[in-house]
């Protein structure tokens, strides 16, 4: 543990509470495929599984603007042990992964997704995107991302990202749970159709390439959604 990790412990409280509120819609998920019985005890599980994994996440500096794919990774780590108890094949996990997250889209109003996918194209998230991807370059964090930013032409694509080493990927090698990740890399689609951002991805490290290569369009129809073509 890096000596800045600590940060995660002290934040516990925190973290625990914003790990209820983002599987908050998750009960409704789990009463359709478990029952109701079943459903509370899976989301105390997964809560008491996420508690044991604070003390673990890989701590990559301060206002790391990745740091949120790797909480939300880790919520749905816990999920995902759970659910390996109970007998479910990672398929069938992510499919719960991918429900649960569109369950969580379609609790927000229209205009909320609307600003939302407005400021992901606004030119301060880009600034912060770019300098992000630059401070990725130095590898302070041996876990955290490595990527560059692509400018687009505002046509074929707006803007966009090469990852060459993803924190998530390593997060989950190290917690012994390499098949989750190409399910976690797919609940992209839902969140690029829901803020209208019109992702294409061609390949994803999670799936054995050399990179994962974002690219944006604004309006763009989002068109990979469940099941993924790795499954097909």
């Amino acid at each position: 543990m890096q000596a800045d990790e600590n940060v995660y412990i002290s934040r516990s409280s925190k973290l625990l509470q914003i790990f209820d509120k983002a599987l908050k819609p998750a009960r409704k998920v789990f009463v359709t495929n478990f029952g109701d019985e079943l459903a509370d005890r899976i989301l105390e599980d997964a809560r008491q599984e996420f508690e044991v994994l604070i003390p673990e996440l890989p701590y990559w500096g301060k206002n790391n603007m990745m740091t949120r794919f790797l909480i939300g990774s880790s919520h749905s780590l816990a999920i995902y042990r759970v659910l390996k108890k109970h007998g479910k094949s990672v398929a069938e996990i992510g499919k719960i992964i991918y429900e649960i997250v569109e369950a969580r889209l379609n609790r927000l109003p229209s205009p909320v997704l609307r600003l939302y996918g407005k400021l992901k194209y606004g030119k301060s998230y880009r600034e912060r995107l770019k300098k992000q991807a630059i401070i990725s370059q130095k590898k302070q964090y041996p876990g955290d991302y490595v990527f560059t930013y692509i400018e687009g032409d505002g046509k074929e694509f707006d803007y966009g990202y090469d990852i060459t080493e993803c924190g998530v990927c390593k997060f989950l090698h190290a917690q012994d749970a390499d098949e989750l990740a190409p399910f976690l890399c797919l609940v992209d689609f839902p969140l690029s159709k829901a803020f209208g951002r019109g992702l294409v991805r061609n390949m994803t490290i999670a799936e054995g390439a050399e990179k994962c290569d974002f690219r944006y369009k604004k309006g763009r129809d989002t068109k990979e959604s469940w099941p993924p073509s790795f499954l097909k």
